[in-house]
């Protein structure tokens, strides 16, 4: 990095001498050398070559024969990249070779448009810094930075969701908002409820971006908690019960809360001195007292999840009304929930999706459906309460789908027989692979869509959909394109759009970046940052630590982390965080650290990494 294309000529031409002291080893004896495995597909050693020719290869005549030299078709590549460069008497000239069941002709033709705008910078400064070359040029910039990013939605101002779903009990009282098993309850109890509980809280001097500790499993009493605390104007902190003690006193420390919700059987699960009022007790027989209107604003506190993130220490995302809004109405505006639909609502409330399936119905009119804990585990189960409650929309993780449908396919029983009524299946939260997409349509009752969603906890849940299509040609399921009033980068390490089709660093920009993570300056300003890619005076930015490319098509492909994070059923897992090394045996270095999940299981496991010294056999 930083280094000068004059620097790094000289540092291949050095090398190449280096190489020539070896030439004549045979090949073989290098593959045998290096333990490579022979195979009739690829060459053993490299499968991409640069060859050049000097001086060229200039007609022969004599007499009154001519010989002029003629390109050679060979048929087919012999390696997956072959570039090969030509000096004649007008310049050099390039010719790129390529398989095509590897690269598409645009790629390749992107490609050599690339190397020509890097060769027109070196030649005009061969100082240059070689990772500080622009490969795009004016037009391709506007393409990835507007184009792609037209995505403005109107979202009436002062719009809260709050006030979203005051809205909607208002429309629809009387109508069922959530049902759980055999209990259905309508939109003014659900409502009663949770005023009731809120006039508690803020009698208590929970207010404005207070934050209110949340300890219930998957019940009627968790829904009316968390509608509570945003009746108060305060912002909801998930705390799973399933979660070890230590980690949940660690969150209420961490939060500074003063007061815990929690279901009675759950109180002891939290250990450190705070309030706690309980949720079983909360039923609609008093009236709420009467109190002012609560008031909340777009740029306030709607909850905190706490997230591993880069650094396995849990850290809390904060997310404003704004960013959620904006999520719901554009998720309203692109799915259309009617009062016939039914929402499955099985992700732990610690995990962000829960909070557009806790919430997208009950600001739309539709009915909520509580599966019933432990049940988001359970492919039998999950199928049973489809069919049983007439679900029309449900969420699953790539992994647990894949699960799903191992259940589905042992069954022998089609979907279609007792699913029919499943409109969406949405996935996030892991990659969703192409085999996996076209499993799930061999499977599924016809006309159930399957949508790809992408987002960070620290955004707002889902920054990018796409609408997944069966047999499509591209095999691969993108991340799609920018949701509402939305903004996604591919950066380069200088924090510049890269190249079409190059990868980098997605960034995200827009109403739904996250205000940052709880109580750490040092680390939100490490991923949050102004965004002056955006052209809006105070507008900001996250840095995701994904790796995506744009493709040419105008959709994002994601592929992979650029660190050691990695997603397990959804779960942030860092395999970075060293705890503790192992005393090293003779032959043998040994480190071990704890894996941890995000949300932590209940019995995190200590995995040891034995690496093998140099010599041994391992």
């Amino acid at each position: 990095a930083g280094r000068s294309f004059r620097a790094v000529l000289g540092a291949v031409r050095e090398t190449c001498l280096g190489a020539f002291e070896h030439q004549e080893v045979p090949l073989e004896t290098l593959v045998l050398e290096l333990g490579r495995e022979r195979a009739l597909s690829h060459a053993p050693l490299f499968q991409t070559i640069l060859n050049l020719e000097t001086g060229g290869v200039a007609a022969l005549t004599r007499d009154e024969l001519t010989l002029t030299p003629i390109p050679l078709d060979h048929g087919g590549a012999k390696l997956d990249l072959t570039l090969g460069l030509s000096e004649e008497a007008d310049g050099l000239h390039f010719a790129l070779e390529y398989r095509t069941d590897l690269f598409e002709a645009a790629t390749a033709e992107r490609l050599m448009v690339h190397l020509r705008r890097f060769l027109e910078a070196v030649v005009v400064n061969p100082d240059c810094a070689v990772d500080e070359v622009a490969l795009n040029d004016g037009a391709e910039r506007t393409l990835m930075l507007e184009e792609w990013n037209r995505t403005a939605m109107d979202v009436p101002e002062g719009t809260t969701l709050l006030s979203l779903l005051n809205t909607q009990a208002v429309r629809t009282p009387g109508a069922t908002a959530v049902t759980f098993g055999n209990v259905a309850v309508s939109y003014r109890e659900l409502h009663a409820r949770a005023d009731q509980l809120a006039a508690s809280l803020r009698g208590g001097g929970i207010g404005r971006d207070s934050l209110v500790g949340i300890c219930a499993e998957r019940s009627i009493e968790l829904v009316v908690g968390l509608l509570a605390v945003l009746k108060a104007g305060a912002a909801y902190v998930p705390l799973d019960p399933e979660y070890p003690i230590e980690r949940l006193d660690e969150m209420v420390g961490d939060a500074g809360m003063r007061v815990v919700l929690c279901q009675r059987r759950f109180a002891d699960r939290i250990s450190v001195a705070v309030e706690k009022l309980m949720l079983d007790d909360v039923t609609t027989g008093s009236a709420a007292p009467a109190l002012p209107p609560v008031e909340v604003s777009p740029a306030d506190l709607a909850y905190v999840i706490y997230t591993s993130g880069s650094t396995g220490r849990p850290k809390g995302a904060m997310n404003e009304h704004r960013g959620i809004v904006n999520r719901l109405v554009w998720m309203q505006a692109t799915y259309r929930l009617s009062a016939a639909d039914v929402v499955l609502q099985k992700t732990p409330a610690s995990f962000d999706v829960s909070v557009w399936e806790f919430f997208w119905p009950l600001l739309t009119g539709a009915r909520l459906e509580l599966a019933p804990p432990g049940a988001h585990r359970d492919p039998a189960a999950l199928r049973a309460l489809i069919a049983g409650t007439g679900v029309t929309v449900v969420h699953f993780v790539p992994s647990m789908l894949a699960a799903f449908l191992d259940h589905v396919a042992a069954t022998g029983t089609p979907l279609q027989q007792d699913c029919a009524r499943l409109r969406h299946v949405i996935c996030s939260g892991e990659a969703l692979s192409y085999q996996l997409q076209e499993r799930f349509f061999s499977l599924a009752p016809a006309g159930t869509a399957l949508h790809n969603l992408y987002g960070p906890t620290e955004c707002g849940v889902d920054v990018s959909a796409w609408a997944c299509v069966r047999g499509d040609g591209r095999g691969v399921v993108p991340l799609g394109r920018p949701v509402a009033n939305t903004r996604l980068y591919v950066l380069d390490g200088r924090g510049e759009p890269a190249a079409l089709g190059v990868p980098g660093e997605l960034v995200i920009g827009g109403v739904q970046v996250g205000r940052g993570y709880l109580g750490r300056p040092e680390l939100t300003a490490e991923r949050f940052g102004p965004d002056p890619l955006s052209g809006v005076a105070g507008a900001r930015r996250y840095r995701t630590g994904d790796r995506a490319r744009w493709r040419t098509e105008g959709v994002l492909e994601f592929l992979g982390r650029l660190d050691q994070q990695v997603k397990l059923r959804g779960f942030r897992i860092e395999l970075g965080e060293i705890e503790a090394v192992l005393g090293a045996q003779p032959g043998v270095a040994a480190a071990a650290c704890v894996v941890r999940t995000d949300p932590p299981r209940p019995d995190p496991r200590l995995v040891a990494y034995i690496v093998p010294s140099p010599g041994t056999n391992g």
